[in-house]
């Protein structure tokens, strides 16, 4: 049984406590907060922009402390869940290590890559696996494709277009903060350049064109380039100053056989706007698989804590949630940024 301590009780500590409810092999042994009121278990409050606002929850059982450093010494956690604001996700992943604890952080690794770099150094001393929340593996339309493309149905992989466009989150007032949140292209974008990774390898170089907001990109579109010329890869990403489209995503993936899209927006009243996952292949078809019922955000927590605890528990990294490939998303996100602010290409 892997035992969990939780380290923030948030709205992304909320979401992993729900998935750890539905997952066998682990114990949410121990929480970490310095709100008294939720290290009693009153959770409600907590609301975020998926899943179910918080509630009362049952803690009994959990130890309960409010210094990490003594979550830290107690010898019976095996894995430190961190939940904290992303400006304190590289010292308390480093603490964790130095503890002898394993370490699973949610997204952004860090909010540099000197910070990603340091993580990766303390995971190699401790000889611990850092495993990074970076969901979107899992989220079922991407989770579809990633699978159909590790099967070989549809042949090679060619390239794809990958958009993730947000409103001014005016509700979140650090996040043009690159000391605290990171802004666009680090809390953002990092999900497709993971992805990008993730299918095509580390890309050889990009350039980006963009338009920046003080020293932060606000909006770019992005080519990447890659050993293999045959690889046609692109993004777009970022900020827009209209409030009536809060979120979208989506992705165009095309292979030898097969082409993959996707296409999902929230609209000003919550209104979802959505091109469901569409297959279209080389005999002229164009099908829609069924997705799994329910919130499709849930759904893919519920498969990456798993995915967590199997990593932890075999001692085998997950090639999903691995510390290096979550480093190599911030290293692409800033060399996006790089390439935007120089209007070159940049070597990757």
């Amino acid at each position: 049984m892997l035992r969990v301590g939780l380290v923030g009780v948030g709205f992304m500590g909320w979401i992993h406590y729900l998935s750890y409810q539905k997952t066998k092999g682990v114990k949410l042994a121990a929480v970490c907060t310095r709100d008294e009121r939720r290290l009693g278990g009153d959770w409600t409050g907590i609301q975020g922009n998926f899943g179910p606002p918080g509630e009362k929850v049952d803690l009994k059982g959990a130890a309960k402390y409010t210094r990490l450093d003594d979550l830290l010494n107690d010898d019976t956690i095996d894995l430190v869940d961190i939940c904290l604001p992303p400006n304190l996700h590289a010292e308390a992943s480093i603490a964790a290590l130095k503890a002898g604890k394993q370490v699973f952080v949610e997204k952004p690794m860090g909010l540099t890559t000197a910070e990603c770099d340091a993580i990766m150094k303390a995971a190699d001393k401790a000889k611990k696996q850092v495993l990074v929340g970076q969901s979107l593996p899992f989220l079922p339309e991407y989770a579809f494709v990633r699978k159909a493309i590790d099967s070989g149905k549809y042949g090679k992989l060619l390239g794809g277009h990958f958009k993730r466009v947000i409103s001014d989150p005016l509700w979140l007032k650090d996040f043009w903060d690159p000391k605290k949140v990171g802004g666009p292209l680090v809390d953002l974008h990092v999900h497709d350049a993971h992805f990008i990774r993730l299918l095509f390898g580390m890309p050889t170089a990009v350039a980006s064109q963009g338009r920046m907001r003080g020293e932060m990109v606000q909006y770019c579109v992005s080519q990447f380039q890659f050993a293999d010329p045959s690889l046609v890869v692109t993004s777009a990403s970022g900020v827009i100053n209209q409030q009536g489209r809060p979120f979208t995503h989506g992705f165009e993936i095309h292979l030898e056989k097969g082409t993959f899209y996707y296409d999902f927006a929230v609209l000003a009243g919550g209104k979802q706007q959505a091109t469901p996952l569409t297959v279209l292949d080389s005999k002229g078809k164009a099908e829609q698989p069924q997705m799994p019922p329910g919130d499709p955000m849930l759904s893919a927590f519920d498969a990456e804590i798993p995915e967590v605890v199997k990593s932890a528990s075999s001692g085998r990294p997950s090639s999903l949630l691995s510390g290096a490939l979550a480093r190599d998303a911030i290293v692409l996100c800033y060399k996006q940024t790089q390439a935007v602010k120089s209007r070159k290409t940049v070597k990757i």
